[in-house]
């Protein structure tokens, strides 16, 4: 028996331990929402379109073959909920807030897998870092809660509008984006409060919050907003948010909701800019948008938010820093620098790796998924995008979708989830060894 424990802790590194940990999570919620119990009419669903659920849930996507409204018992919201919880925290931050919880002794093992899940810059403080991040998320989503009640109350009673209020906050911060507001329209998501400053504006407050990561929001508060004194990482995520913030909005604000009263306008404008990255609640429909719009939302859903938040993609730092190396690489300079520090070869490697992988990905699924479903390219790249960058937004194609899409679907929304890179490590042994030199020889490149 120890030797066995022994094997498999050599074998089991941290990274593996994510992608099982979220295997496993995934296949649970699956089969619990197998259940007729699950399901509204007690009839069941198919194993594949439960598998679905749960890895959108699981993944904080947001993608759906049924109505989460209509489709789902209290019982399978009850699931969808938790499993949303658990993935957007991540299931080892959900292990260890379980041994916190028992007061159980946390070892060497855990903190790094704790540091590789939730992309912490050092191992020291890692437990103090996770009491934080658990208890910042009861009181955001607490908070989430009081702040879209009096709404949804109105509209829905209070019993069932106090469960949409906790239901859409723990959604919205963990960038799930899955919705009630089946029981007005199916698939409606948030279109119905398209014109209410209150919902779009809470909703978006709290997928920015949970899009930029607890590291970000913790050095803001140790450096009490101070800008000058942030680290590097922070102070990239904020100037990056900002133009990804801003340039969206003028695009939509200019050009596609151009016919729009000026309150729709800016609202419609301010919301499909900041829910693709990585949210999918939407207020417009996007099977009416233009090819234009489409692909600046697929360029959004592809970058994604902050290391080491709720949100996917390919974080917010990797497309810093290629942008940074390409224009260093312009200037014929050596070294890439940001505000007065030099940023390291590896973590160039790294985006430039990241950006090719999840490029690569997206073209072969959008070939795919445009010649199972006979699609046109933008269609299916939107909803391969959305897959990717665990977003949830769709033209519409989802409930429609063959076995074969789901399947591509189901793997994109995993990798997105775990990470690229996660999944690389995961693939390398421990006691790897080095690459041996060999001679070089000189390459034109361009």
């Amino acid at each position: 028996m120890r030797k066995l424990r022994i094997l498999l802790q050599d074998y089991m590194n941290s990274f593996r331990t994510i992608l099982l940990g979220f295997f496993a999570l995934i296949l649970c919620g699956a089969c619990l929402l197998c259940l007729p119990a699950a399901s509204a009419d007690g009839q069941g669903v198919p194993f594949l379109n439960a598998l679905f659920t749960s890895t959108s849930a699981a993944c904080v996507t947001g993608l759906v073959v049924y109505d989460t409204a209509t489709q789902w018992s209290m019982f399978g919201r009850i699931v969808i909920l938790v499993l949303i919880q658990i993935g957007g925290l991540g299931v080892v931050t959900a292990f260890i807030a379980t041994m916190l919880l028992t007061g159980k002794r946390i070892g060497l093992m855990q903190r790094i897998a704790m540091q590789d899940a939730v992309s912490a810059p050092q191992l020291g403080g890692i437990v103090r870092f996770t009491s934080f991040f658990l208890k910042a998320t009861v009181v955001i989503e607490a908070a989430g809660t009081v702040l879209l009640a009096p709404v949804f109350i109105r509209d829905f009673g209070f019993v069932k509008g106090m469960g949409h209020a906790l239901f859409h906050s723990v959604s919205a911060f963990c960038n799930a984006g899955f919705d009630l507001m089946g029981v007005r329209a199916p698939f409606s998501s948030l279109t119905g409060y398209a014109s209410d400053i209150w919902i779009t504006s809470v909703i978006s407050l709290l997928i920015i919050i949970g899009g930029a990561g607890f590291f970000t929001w913790g050095d803001l508060l140790e450096n009490r907003f101070r800008f000058k004194g942030l680290r590097l990482q922070t102070k990239l995520i904020l100037t990056t948010t900002a133009v990804l913030l801003t340039v969206p909005f003028i695009y939509f604000f200019v050009l596609e909701f151009a016919e729009m009263p000026l309150k729709e306008r800016v609202l419609l404008s301010a919301f499909q800019t900041v829910t693709p990255r990585t949210a999918g609640f939407n207020t417009a429909d996007y099977g009416a948008m233009t090819e234009g719009s489409l692909l600046v939302t697929v360029i959004l859903m592809m970058i994604g938010g902050a290391p080491g938040s709720t949100a996917g993609g390919i974080k917010i730092t990797t497309i810093a820093v290629i942008f940074l190396s390409a224009r260093t690489y312009m200037k014929g300079r050596e070294h890439t620098n940001a505000f007065r520090r030099r940023i390291e070869t590896d973590a160039i490697h790294n985006a430039y790796t990241l950006f090719v992988l999840y490029l690569m990905l997206l073209v072969a699924g959008t070939i795919a998924l445009s010649e199972a479903e006979d699609l046109p390219i933008m269609p299916a790249m939107f909803e391969c995008a959305s897959a990717l960058g665990t977003v949830g937004l769709t033209t519409g194609i989802t409930p429609g979708l063959t076995i074969f899409s789901k399947i591509i679907l189901i793997f994109f929304m995993y990798f997105g989830r775990v990470g690229g890179l996660t999944l690389t490590y995961a693939m390398v042994s421990l006691t790897r060894k080095e690459n041996s030199r060999l001679p070089a020889e000189k390459l034109t490149v361009g």
